[in-house]
């Protein structure tokens, strides 16, 4: 039965359609864009519709990097299955020089570390930054991002990150992607709960702004946790229909169709814009960084 979040949901994709592929963003001039998407590597229809949708986007807000929250190949993983995977649906993006960088999820092969388009540059984990930039000049106003392997979180992993982070800049976004999700509210997975034991504290201490994860096939922004941003991007090329629940951490949800979702980091502001296959706007806003209000309500 569906219930009165769900139902918005529902709303929210019917009335989206008459604003088709209209850009809610500012796209301003030096910004930092980029795109994220996640459990994509199906090679279906859909998959690369939702591809051809990221391209034509891409003429009016040109984004140049894609963070990838992992089951970037389902199935076999042979050279010919990240042709028809990945190469294919997003041939635009990377003939127009878009980057691409993957985290690594429960169905993806240990030996994605090493496939060029990827850029993971032959390890599990890896940390990039972007900044903006005016007027040619580097404005130092950006992101460190911070890609984890969350289906193998050891010693190592955790020893790294607590130095990356603890090493980063303080007056700029630090961005955490990864597969398992700490909140989500989806049937099928949900919150990981171990994973979120281990990382929430480390992320509150070093002040981890933004958290973008997939594995539940759907779309959430979750309420600030801990004055952190969450987002749940599971739907790129796998959906798993009225699989959201209710629950008091959902801000906005969609798990009626496929989508991605566009980023623009302008100083201490990243405005969002989430996007289904048909180019509907399932939801958009502005984080504002420090301004995560902690909450304790857990799914």
């Amino acid at each position: 039965m569906r219930n009165g979040i769900l139902a918005a949901f529902a709303v929210l994709s019917s009335i989206a359609t008459v604003s088709a592929q209209d850009l809610k963003l500012p796209n301003k001039e030096g910004s930092v864009k980029f795109a994220l998407m996640g459990d994509t590597g199906t090679g279906s229809k859909a998959q690369n519709e939702v591809g051809a949708q990221m391209a034509a986007f891409r003429k009016k807000f040109p984004f140049s990097f894609v963070v990838m929250a992992g089951d970037n190949m389902y199935g076999s993983q042979t050279s010919r299955d990240f042709v028809t995977k990945f190469e294919q649906p997003y041939k635009e993006l990377l003939a127009g020089g878009v980057t691409f960088y993957a985290a690594l999820g429960n169905h993806d092969e240990p030996g994605q570390k090493n496939y060029k388009h990827f850029n993971m540059g032959g390890d599990r984990f890896y940390t990039f930054r972007a900044s903006t930039s005016k007027h040619g000049r580097d404005a130092g106003e950006g992101a460190q991002f911070f890609a984890l392997d969350s289906t193998y979180l050891d010693k190592t992993q955790l020893d790294w990150l607590e130095k990356q982070l603890g090493g980063a800049p303080k007056d700029e976004w630090k961005i955490a992607f990864f597969h398992h999700p700490l909140y989500s509210s989806a049937r099928k997975h949900g919150s990981s709960l171990d994973l979120r034991k281990v990382l929430e504290p480390m992320f509150v201490k070093y002040g981890v702004n933004l958290v973008l994860a997939g594995h539940d096939h759907v779309y959430e922004r979750v309420k600030p946790q801990q004055g952190i941003y969450h987002f749940v991007s599971g739907a790129g090329g796998s959906l798993r229909r009225g699989n959201l629940r209710s629950s008091p951490i959902t801000a906005v949800g969609f798990d009626a169709d496929y989508h991605f979702v566009l980023m623009e980091i302008d100083g201490p502001d990243i405005h969002f814009q989430a996007v289904s296959r048909t180019g509907a706007t399932v939801d958009s806003g502005v984080l504002h960084r420090g301004g995560g209000a902690p909450a304790d309500a857990k799914p």
